[in-house]
């Protein structure tokens, strides 16, 4: 199972979905779907954006559980 971090991660950064939104030009829906952990799909380009705009490793964004 993939788990996506990008609820906890604007948490700690307290930055907004609607902030993230603007510092990615990533339509809402997908970051909201992202941050709610229900996304089927989600590009690498956009993926590489928001380890950008949040300055964090994708490992800490997205991460497999067993």
């Amino acid at each position: 199972m993939i788990q996506v971090n990008l609820s906890r991660l604007l948490g700690e950064r307290r930055m907004t979905q609607a902030e993230l939104v603007e510092k990615t030009g990533i339509r809402a829906a997908t970051i909201n779907e992202l941050y709610h952990d229900i996304a089927e799909r989600v590009s690498l380009e956009q993926l590489d954006k928001i380890c950008g705009a949040l300055n964090c490793e994708l490992s800490e964004l997205i991460e497999r559980r067993k």
